[in-house]
């Protein structure tokens, strides 16, 4: 059945009511990165190195104070104090401290170097698996998808959500699991140095993590609302170059305007609500940290001056608070870096499920299981009973039925609105049948695989795509193995290669956006070329020839007429020229064929065609009878 058409920004608002999962995020981002474990595992080692660096070197600048400074037999463990060495000694022993200190503070450098070059290798190449992925996403995805769904919204979930991604899968990543290791690793150390002098010099920690907790989870919701907003963005902005030549024609620039700025102001309230909780974390943070910095001295300096021990445990020596300084600084400083890049953590998680979402959806039209590859097709169609609908419940098309034979051209006309467009989508399955049956050379058309169908069915539209490479791809595009004489052919064959040969660059010349350069009739050419190439079994005609001149329509029709030459070929035509020698003129109405017969039969019968033919093709008669 076919899906359902919602609004154009139907993924957007689903966004914002499904619930979110972040562990499923994280752990669907572990899947990607376990392809590339060596690049993880050489970064998490060289992580865990440089962050042995940090943790040592607080304890060695605490020796050198209780070994060398203010030498303390109960403190100093990095060596043997001799009371009677001379101050040169010591002087010589504290050199090599430093000399030890600088050593490790240079391999840590070089350590966490090579980690953010090995992490940012397995964060760029998931990345590029990412995009592939959507990139193959995006072309699974059924019509009904692209009618729901603007297309500036879906470039953006290739472009800013896997930019944001980008950023975090090596600078944030790392140093956010290099503070967490650090953190762990700090309060261990200060554990075993001194429990209560510890517990009273992290008492602080809880208000750190509660304030983390709240201001970062109120900025991933933030930098959610701010992820959809800027998808918004881009469909505004994409729409309004896409219809840059309507905006003008009816002079609506203002209006345009108008609405992009509600766009923008939207990002820009989503942004500032997100920067609002990510400022105001990291002075609430520093403040704490200050206070714990405070409980290390005072604590610390009462217990020197004191010369008692806290709680009856080990005395506290001036190199121990030397230390603990050093650690609270280093313990606080990943909280805060933490914290600041946990935001983008969570604006990248918000792009992430934004992804997955797009990842996740199911296209309407798939093979079945077990479905075989079409066989050359013969060219026998026919529609047994068909029905079909765009929302559950509104039917657009209502039992049709007709067979068109091998080589046969089957003219279909009608009302605006009555299903011509919704008959000949069903032919190479863009959507599929909510009742009845589509048959080729008797195959249901879903019990064949897509590839394997419409490999073998060509089709020219009214407005048909041309990207900007040169005439030569373009026309190649209906096979990509076609030689260069093939090419040419084709465009002979279409009436296209005298137009083509006029060029600048003739076949090489690379042509504008969606062939801005050339005439509605030389694009239509060009697309008929390329038809030609792909040497379809059937072909279909949406309204090939209503956008072009009298003179451009007689080429057209000349290079039609000899590519539906042996073909069964379905006609969508608002033109009299187009039909007249059809095999078969299907009347529809209502979503029902109401007429059937030649041109000249239903012209006979004075029913609704005739009226149709007296109301918009008489005209174009005259002039032919007249002569």
């Amino acid at each position: 059945m076919m899906g359902g058409l919602g609004g154009p920004r139907g993924l957007l608002e689903q966004e914002t009511s499904k619930p979110k999962n972040l562990s499923t995020t994280l752990r669907r981002f572990g899947v990607y990165f376990r392809r590339f474990w060596p690049g993880v595992l050489i970064a998490l080692t060289l992580i865990v190195g440089s962050t042995w660096v940090q943790v040592r070197t607080p304890e060695l600048i605490g020796q050198a104070v209780d070994c060398y400074l203010f030498p303390d037999p109960t403190g100093c463990t990095y060596t043997t104090i001799d009371p009677a060495a001379s101050a040169a000694a010591r002087l010589s022993g504290l050199g090599s401290l430093v000399l030890y200190l600088v050593v490790l503070l240079v391999a840590g450098s070089i350590m966490s170097g090579l980690a953010f070059f090995s992490m940012t290798w397995a964060g760029q190449n998931v990345l590029r698996r990412i995009r592939i992925e959507l990139f193959r996403q995006i072309h699974r995805l059924s019509l009904r998808f692209y009618s729901e769904n603007e297309a500036g919204n879906v470039m953006s979930r290739v472009t800013s959500d896997t930019e944001t991604i980008q950023q975090v899968f090596s600078f944030a990543l790392m140093n956010v699991i290099s503070g967490v290791l650090l953190i762990g690793w700090i309060m261990v150390n200060m554990l075993r140095e001194n429990v209560p002098y510890a517990l009273l010099s992290l008492s602080i920690v809880p208000f750190m993590v509660v304030a983390t907790i709240y201001f970062s989870g109120q900025a991933r919701k933030a930098f959610r609302e701010s992820r959809r907003q800027m998808g918004s963005v881009n469909a505004d902005l994409q729409e309004s170059i896409a219809g840059a030549r309507e905006v003008q024609a009816f002079n609506r620039e203002e209006e345009s305007i108008a609405q992009f700025k509600r766009t923008n102001a939207a990002n820009r309230d989503a942004n500032i609500r997100a920067a609002t909780f990510t400022s105001a974390l990291t002075p609430i943070l520093e403040a704490m940290g200050y206070i714990a910095i405070g409980i290390v001295v005072v604590v610390g300096g009462l217990s020197l001056l004191r010369n008692q021990p806290l709680f009856g445990t080990s005395a506290i020596t001036l190199g121990l608070v030397f230390t603990f300084l050093q650690y609270v600084q280093r313990f606080n400083q990943p909280i805060q870096q933490i914290a600041v890049l946990w935001t983008n953590i969570q604006s990248a998680i918000a792009g992430g499920e934004r992804i997955f979402g797009l990842l996740d959806e199911t296209p309407d039209i798939a093979d079945k299981p077990g479905a075989q590859a079409m066989p050359l097709i013969q060219g026998q169609v026919e529609f047994k009973d068909v029905q079909a609908e765009y929302k559950p419940g509104e039917p657009v098309l209502r039992g049709i039925d007709f067979t068109a034979t091998p080589g046969q051209t089957i003219a279909i006309v009608g009302p605006t609105g009555a299903g011509k467009t919704t008959i000949i989508n069903l032919i190479p399955r863009f959507y599929d049948v909510s009742g009845g049956a589509v048959l080729i050379d008797g195959k249901d058309v879903r019990d064949v695989t897509a590839e394997s169908l419409r490999s073998q069915i060509g089709i020219v539209l009214q407005d048909s795509f041309l990207f900007s490479e040169s005439v030569m791809s373009n026309i190649r595009y209906g096979r990509l193995d076609a030689t260069d004489d093939e090419v040419i052919a084709a465009a002979k064959l279409a009436s296209a290669h005298e137009f083509i040969e006029r060029l600048p660059d003739g076949y090489n010349t690379v042509l504008g956006e969606r062939g801005s350069g050339l005439s509605q009739g030389q694009r239509q050419l060009i697309s008929i070329a390329r038809a030609a190439l792909a040497n379809p079994r059937i072909l279909i005609l949406d309204e090939a020839t209503s956008s072009v001149d009298t003179r451009t329509e007689r080429l057209i029709q000349k290079a039609l007429e000899r590519l539906l030459e042996g073909r069964t070929s379905f006609v969508i035509a608002h033109r009299l020229s187009t039909i007249r020698n059809a095999d078969l003129v299907l009347m529809v109405k209502d979503g029902r064929i109401i007429e059937r017969g030649t041109h000249h039969e239903l012209l006979a019968q004075h029913g609704a065609y005739y009226d149709l033919y007296m109301s918009q093709f008489r005209r174009e008669d005259e002039p032919e009878v007249a002569s």
